[in-house]
């Protein structure tokens, strides 16, 4: 059924007449006219009879006439939930208790008008095709690890270096330190079953290791962060690499402890990435926003692979 169709009938409804319908629409009469048919053909009934004094609605065209203004209303709806700055903003933050949910939070704090709709998806090329879909607006990820370029139509910007802090139980060999140096890490094993081969985190912390001689293990199902801390509380031998904006209660049994790492400190770059083309315009607010509220990157004494991206 032609929406332009319903339209020009509802259009005629309310005028009475298809010659005001038609100036109303800005056609002309002959249009309207045609359209009327046409809409009538589909049907299958008359919906005007015309008389003396302009066009009547017949019994067909009362009961269609409520219907069509909710085709109409509905196919509004419709459309404004697509229409660039009237559907919410799409952002991927990958985990819901990672550095990226604390960003998107404040940035609802400060624009609380703007609606926003966050998702978690897994991996580099999983953000960029939803992107490239337009299933997403933006995504945050550490870029541009090997094997995962940042494509040439899309853009983006470092927001956040993130360090990475020492977790360990209380029985831990380092558990009282007030800090430690990646050379004190070495011969620890360092457990993160969530390291996902193909991953940028994963090259991230392949690169860590070569660096630095670090023993990180992946091994074992990764059954979420709970049963992470729980796991490093109750075995000394283990510890875990966590950012101390990762959003996490244990129970205070556990006694874990987090403690910074030093000389130098490894950072997890974080950048939003976003399409060139995408109009969206709390894209843009939310890319002033996270440059005039993040703090600045490469700084003295840290650490980041040599593939991440400088801006």
């Amino acid at each position: 059924m032609d929406l332009d169709s319903v339209r020009t009938f509802v259009a005629a409804a309310d005028a009475g007449q298809f010659q005001e319908a038609a100036a109303e629409l800005a056609v002309t009469q002959q249009a309207v006219s045609k359209r009327i048919a046409a809409l009538e053909r589909d049907l299958g009934v008359r919906l005007f009879t015309r008389t003396p004094r302009g066009a009547e609605l017949t019994i067909d065209g009362q009961a269609f006439l409520p219907r069509a203004r909710e085709l109409l209303r509905v196919a509004e709806r419709a459309e404004a939930s697509v229409r660039t700055g009237r559907r919410p903003l799409r952002v991927d933050v990958i985990a819901s208790r990672g550095a990226a949910t604390g960003l998107m939070r404040a940035f609802h704090r400060a624009y609380p008008e703007i609606e926003l709709d966050v998702v978690m998806l897994f991996g580099m090329e999983t953000a960029v095709a939803a992107i490239r879909s337009g299933t997403i607006d933006a995504s945050f990820r550490a870029v541009a690890a090997p094997g995962l370029p940042l494509p040439e139509d899309f853009a983006s910007v470092r927001v956040l270096d993130e360090p990475l802090h020492l977790l360990t139980g209380p029985a831990h060999a380092l558990a009282e330190a007030r800090s430690v140096t990646v050379a004190q890490l070495v011969g620890h094993r360092i457990w993160m079953p969530g390291i996902a081969p193909g991953t940028e985190w994963a090259a991230y912390y392949d690169d860590l290791v070569a660096e630095f001689g670090l023993t990180i293990e992946a091994t074992g199902p990764n059954f979420g962060s709970d049963v992470l801390i729980d796991t490093v509380a109750d075995t000394p031998a283990l510890a875990t690499f966590m950012s101390e904006q990762t959003r996490l209660v244990w129970p205070a049994g556990h006694g874990l402890r987090r403690i910074p790492v030093t000389g130098p400190t490894p950072v997890y770059p974080h950048s939003l990435i976003w399409h060139r083309d995408n109009p969206h315009p709390a894209l843009a607010t939310l890319r002033a926003h996270l440059a005039a509220t993040t703090a600045g990157h490469d700084a003295a004494g840290t650490w980041t692979p040599d593939w991440v991206l400088p801006h």
